[in-house]
């Protein structure tokens, strides 16, 4: 299971000292004083806001502590010594189990959306959380703004570090080839712009110098009002650093953006070219920005993790520190891939509390930096908790009720039950699998039920110790009937069994066989309709990150008849790789990589291949257990890739790269509807899973938003689900409804899409934790019937290997 909570990210500030080009002008400087400290009561904070001294180890006279609302805010009025990027920290204290995310605002300008302010365990527990923001000289106002409905957390004061000058180079002032000096657009800085001649080969060329050899940034501000993208070669002392380096369309020619790129210089004069490659020519120039180079290197891999001080609810996790070039600034720790705690980099352990007594607990430690890069994930440790001293069970719950059934749903009440400690949920059960935990109150409306089903329930109380109360009485009922729009699910057979982790399942043009890959032994099979079975060959180059890497997913050419050709996307050593391969009918030949560059971790890949009716390959990928990217429109990760068949971005793509949709965690599901509309369908954090309807360039809010977003230029999904319900996997579209694969929730959950609306029904669900962890649904061609593919082999599942099996469902 994937982990579910954001961190934040932050630009490195190291020093490079940069000269200005020509003679005459100075060398900026990097400013080195101490940190200034701003004491949170001393700033400006929204209505009802207080300042409180009730919790120790505050900083000043007290913390500030705003209403617990969506838009309370805290600005404070900072003092920069120069214009640049400066290193901003903040200490806080949420004694919540919830993070608190804010908008981080400079000069009125949001610079950093969602900014994670996660929980410290307790209200005396502060931390520090850092991130860079850009600056002017002189008076600057932060505000933080609170986009949940609980608030900021507790702030304490903010710190300002590190100020790194940067140097502005103007293109009008540079040697121009095939362009010319215009101001017929407005936003230009300096004293206009370059307008470059549209012909291959224009250029502009930027005298640059630096005080010593190093890396530097890059930055050129352009703007674009074409519709294509106009992408130029950026040279360094006549070295190509970074070719074919995307401009995309702004919009229009008064909007401005910015690309950068990271080149190393020498010491004194360089020569930094931008040329143009394309017919169009380049971008309209307006100047060259050179500063500090981003830190782009990741954390190494914490050490072994070990368990002490165990107890029945809590225990202590330590482990080995990491290292970085710049500074470890945080260990997240996780379980099973979900987010349960984090320590300062400084820190080497944490006590973990509030956990379930006698329960083996599966923890992993990822380090990070100021810059938001993240370390491979340590070792793993087991460790489990002693058994409760409380051995006494709750009472029976009172009579059990249903009303108001309906062909999806069902209202049940019950007597409440007692504990010699505190009943602390109840589950609604049939047999032992659970449809439905409550925490809080006696009654509740049961959703998700099959049409035309019969239900035998039961409910049970539980206390903090898992000790479970005998069942309640026996409600039972039939669903009523079902809609005849789409079809349901009206029989599941087994096709094939002796699998281990199947993964990614694809149907050849033909419609009689299918490729299916297995995660972790790297094996591609053949599958028949009738369920025969050979190996075609493995995947070179593929390797496991004890978790949900691997080989995974795989799709076929639909020109297969003549190139023969299938895709594969695969965790490989420096990354995840998406490649391409020969397939004859028998055997794999000719492995080669299209797509590198995709960060993988041990949870968060994503995998997904899907052929679109454009005949363009789409991927999705997970943002590696590093959030913010999935924000970043140049960053491959936490997102849903579109790419021709020999590797390169397609033409039409939103942002001239390779990004087709962005803000996504980990999305694993892809399929077109009868309109050549994608679907998509992703695992939420901590509260919601997700089903998208993807367009391009819409951001889908990971990590700003989890679930229905409220914020301006975020796209909602179309269905959402509670983790424990889902966990969704693969889906696939039969009679234009959505069948999404789950598997925490293990179950197969239908989804109707209503006519070619951009909404969907009532979901309601099959097969619930009949046959375990379900992972993968394809369409079977020619037929009203889906293949359905479990995991249960891996160490969510517990299964012995060989024990997965396929399914074949029957629509009727």
């Amino acid at each position: 299971m994937s982990s579910r909570k954001p961190w934040p990210r932050r630009l490195a500030t190291g020093t490079v000292a940069l000269l200005c080009a020509g003679l005459i002008q100075a060398v900026p400087q990097t400013a080195t004083a101490a940190p200034t400290r701003y004491e949170a009561e001393s700033a400006a904070y929204t209505a009802g806001s207080t300042v409180d001294s009730n919790y120790a180890g505050y900083s000043g006279t007290g913390f500030v502590n705003t209403p617990n609302t969506v838009g309370s805010y805290l600005e404070f009025t900072v003092n920069a010594p120069s214009a640049g990027t400066a290193t901003l920290a903040l200490r806080y204290g949420n004694g919540t189990t919830a993070d608190r995310p804010a908008d981080l605002a400079v000069n009125g300008t949001v610079v950093k959306a969602g900014h994670s302010f996660p929980s410290t365990t307790t209200w005396d527990a502060w931390t520090t959380t850092s991130t860079t923001v850009p600056v002017t000289a002189g008076t600057n106002r932060i505000r933080l703004t609170a986009t949940a409905a609980g608030g900021l957390a507790n702030i304490d004061y903010a710190e300002l570090e590190s100020v790194t000058a940067a140097t502005d180079y103007q293109a009008e002032d540079a040697t121009i080839a095939q362009g010319t000096v215009a101001t017929n657009h407005t936003g230009y800085t300096g004293s206009g712009f370059v307008d470059y001649t549209n012909v291959t080969g224009s250029s502009v060329e930027f005298t640059v110098g630096a005080a010593s050899a190093g890396s530097a940034s890059l930055a050129l501000r352009y703007a674009n009002g074409t519709t294509a993208d106009r992408p130029m070669d950026i040279s360094v002392n006549g070295t190509v650093v970074a070719s074919g380096v995307s401009f995309p369309p702004t919009t229009n020619w008064d909007t401005w953006a910015t690309k950068t790129v990271n080149a190393n210089l020498t010491a004194g004069s360089n020569k930094i070219r931008a040329t143009a490659t394309t017919a169009g020519g380049g971008p309209n120039l307006d100047r060259l920005t050179v500063g500090a180079a981003a830190d782009t290197q990741a954390p190494s891999r914490p050490g072994r993790p070990s368990c002490s001080a165990i107890t029945e609810n809590g225990l202590t996790l330590a482990w080995g520190a990491s290292t970085d070039n710049v500074g470890v600034t945080a260990y997240d720790l996780y379980e099973h891939g979900n987010k349960i705690g984090e320590t300062a980099g400084d820190a080497t352990s944490k006590d973990l509390t509030g956990l379930s007594p006698d329960t083996t607990y599966n923890l992993t430690v990822i380090a990070r930096d100021a810059a938001g890069n993240a370390s491979p994930a340590s070792p793993v440790v087991d460790c489990t908790t002693k058994p409760s001293t409380d051995t006494t069970p709750p009472t029976t719950p009172g009579t059990l009720t249903a009303a108001d059934v309906t062909a999806n749903s069902v209202d049940l009440s019950w007597g409440a039950a007692t504990d010699d400690r505190a009943v602390t949920a109840y589950d609604v059960r049939s047999g032992t699998t659970v449809y439905k935990t409550v925490t809080s109150g006696t009654s509740t409306t049961l959703t998700g039920l099959a049409c035309d089903s019969p239900y035998a329930l039961t409910v049970v109380a539980r206390d903090a110790a898992g000790n479970v109360s005998q069942p309640s009485n026996t409600v039972n009922f039939t669903t009523k009937a079902c809609a005849t729009d789409g079809g349901v699910p009206s029989s599941i057979a087994t096709l094939s069994t002796g699998w281990t982790i199947p993964w990614g399942t694809y149907w050849m043009p033909d419609g009689q066989s299918a490729l299916i890959t297995e995660r972790d032994d790297f094996r591609v099979w053949k599958i028949t309709k009738s369920g025969t079975r050979t190996q075609v060959g493995t995947v070179p180059n593929a390797v496991t990150t004890n978790g949900e890497g691997g080989l995974l997913g795989v799709a076929v050419d639909p020109k297969w008849d003549t190139d023969h050709y299938v895709y594969f996307m695969h965790t490989a050593s420096e990354g995840n790789r998406v490649v391409r391969m020969t397939y004859n009918g028998t055997a794999l030949t000719d492995y080669k990589v299209l797509l590198q560059g995709i960060k993988k971790n041990r949870y968060h890949n994503g995998g997904r291949l899907a052929f679109g009716p454009d005949g363009y390959l789409y991927v999705s990928t997970g943002e590696a257990q590093t959030p913010d990217l999935a924000q970043d429109k140049n960053s491959l990760n936490g997102k849903i890739l579109r790419m021709t068949t020999d590797g390169k971005a397609a033409p039409g793509n939103p942002f001239g790269n390779y990004v087709y949709s962005y803000g996504h965690r980990n999305p694993q599901g892809l399929a077109f509807d009868r309109s050549g509309r994608l679907w998509e369908a992703e695992f939420g954090n901590s509260s919601k899973d997700e089903l998208n309807l993807i367009k391009p360039g819409a951001n889908y809010g990971w990590p700003t938003c989890e679930g229905n977003c409220s914020v301006l230029g975020m796209t909602n999904p179309k269905a959402t689900w509670n983790v424990s319900e889902a966990s969704p996997s693969g889906i696939a579209i039969v009679r234009n409804v959505v069948y999404m694969a789950s598997l925490r929730g293990e179950r197969l959950w239908r989804i109707p899409i209503n006519g070619d609306n951009e909404s969907v029904g009532t979901p309601t669900a099959y097969y619930v934790g009949t046959y375990g962890r379900l992972r993968t649904v394809t369409k079977v061609p020619g037929a009203d019937q889906l293949w359905l593919s479990t995991t249960n082999c891996d160490n969510n599942g517990g299964a012995a290997d060989g024990s997965d099996k396929i399914f074949r469902v029957t629509i009727s």
